[in-house]
């Protein structure tokens, strides 16, 4: 069997020769500090005027949200303050609104002190496995955004490895091969959102260099490593940052400012390496330029609850075991494979429905997608939805997980509360939406 037949679990990883990397850093550009300063071919000062515009020309449209995988245009429900509509749960996830990564909460785990210097060859480092590298571009059809991220080559086939919220609420999704700078439709695998891990598979690819992946179960504390993305989400040739590992084992929470929603993202590798926005699902690889981690990158959509301000990456044999499991279509309660359904409503949490403080069970619809499932099984704004196919729905999130248990084109049957109080029951045919 040729071995480009093979899965890519048992596929031998490819990686630049020397003579494929680029040049050495130019005269005078730092190789050791205590956090290695990002660089792209551009200098620092370049990079951030780039990373302002972009910021700025977001600002101008009135989106909520800066570039980084997530939306920078604005949309009407953005602009409302209110999620904007879904797959059937609307935006509501913990990556799709929020800040800045900031202190705040809690970060469990075993703890360690920063590394002195990162290392000295970050650049050639960096570079090495930079072809095996993809940058992610997204277009969130609901809200008329764009977005931004990384991904890594897992196949020569075009099987690519990324954070799920860098492709959340995507409608198209394109990636740009760094290898041989070709630029390929994607689609979407499978998604774990509980882990924020997604597959994605390039229409037409082949002969693709792949990253070399390490062993994260060895990753010691002090140890040194290079972060390298698709950093300020600008494209072409990758930045990279040097640093070390400071923790592991550490827990965070990523909220969504919106309706106080959380997801808890647990085992990370945590590192003084300045990973920034763009870079979420990039390598954080070791001195040989092996991947140990893949980058999680906080943003203006994606804001982490935890104490300090160092980058977090998911190691990279945990991201492997769930690729693998989505790479051969094993569904689970938290691993969704294919397309998505959509119900095609926009929810948040129902607080104070009943006007008198207290709580109430369910997720309020805030608005429905024109033309959708939902608007033509005639559930309106106001309506609480409490339940599909009998299992109870008390939440926006347990909206959302009892979605991933659908297909396209099932029929299911969805409980609601109307704007007057009544119990009512509907039958909805489900349509296909972008991934959650």
């Amino acid at each position: 069997m040729d071995e480009r037949d093979l899965p890519w679990w048992a596929q031998p990883a490819t990686a630049p020769t020397d003579g494929e990397a680029t040049a050495a850093p130019s005269p005078g550009e730092p190789l050791a500090a205590p956090v290695e300063h990002r660089h792209r071919g551009l200098n620092r000062v370049t990079a951030l005027l780039a990373a302002l515009l972009v910021l700025v020309s977001g600002i101008a449209g009135g989106a909520l949200a800066a570039v980084l995988h997530h939306p920078t245009a604005s949309s009407p429900s953005a602009q409302s303050g209110q999620p904007a509509p879904g797959n059937g749960f609307g935006f509501h996830h913990w990556w799709q609104y929020g800040g800045n990564a900031g202190p705040g909460g809690t970060n469990a785990g075993s703890g360690g002190t920063n590394s002195p210097t990162g290392p000295v060859d970050a650049a050639s480092i960096g570079r090495r496995v930079a072809p095996g590298i993809v940058d992610i571009n997204t277009w969130i059809g609901y809200q008329q955004a764009q977005a931004a991220g990384t991904g890594m080559v897992l196949t020569p086939g075009g099987e690519i490895l990324t954070n799920n919220h860098v492709i959340t609420g995507a409608t198209k999704i394109t990636a740009t091969d760094v290898g041989n700078g070709k630029t390929y439709a994607a689609t979407v695998v499978g998604y774990d959102r509980s882990h924020d891990v997604a597959v994605l598979q390039l229409a037409g690819a082949s002969g693709l260099q792949t990253v070399r992946t390490g062993n994260s179960s060895a990753v010691r504390v002090g140890q040194a490593v290079v972060a390298v993305g698709n950093a300020g989400g600008t494209g072409g040739e990758p930045s990279y940052a040097g640093g070390s590992v400071t923790a592991l084992d550490q827990t965070i929470t990523a909220s969504n400012e919106s309706d106080g929603t959380s997801e808890q993202l647990t085992g990370l590798i945590e590192t003084n390496a300045d990973v920034v926005p763009g870079d979420s699902g990039g390598p954080l690889v070791d001195q040989s330029g092996r991947v140990i981690g893949m980058d999680t990158a906080a943003s203006d959509g994606f804001r982490f609850s935890a104490t300090g301000g160092d980058g977090y990456a998911i190691p990279i044999d945990d991201a492997l075991r769930i690729a693998h499991q989505i790479s051969s279509g094993n569904a689970s309660s938290t691993v969704h494979i294919g397309p998505t359904a959509l119900l095609g409503v926009e929810v948040q949490a129902a607080q104070d429905q009943n006007g008198f403080g207290a709580p109430t069970s369910g997720a309020l619809v805030a608005g429905v997608v024109s033309g959708g499932p939902a608007e033509a099984a005639g559930i309106v704004a106001g309506d609480l939805i409490t339940a599909v196919d009998g299992q109870p729905v008390d939440s926006p999130d347990a909206l959302s997980a009892a979605m991933l248990a659908q297909r396209p084109g099932d029929v299911v049957s969805v409980g609601y509360v109307d704007g007057s109080g009544r119990q009512r029951s509907v039958q909805v045919r489900l349509g296909s939406g972008p991934p959650q």
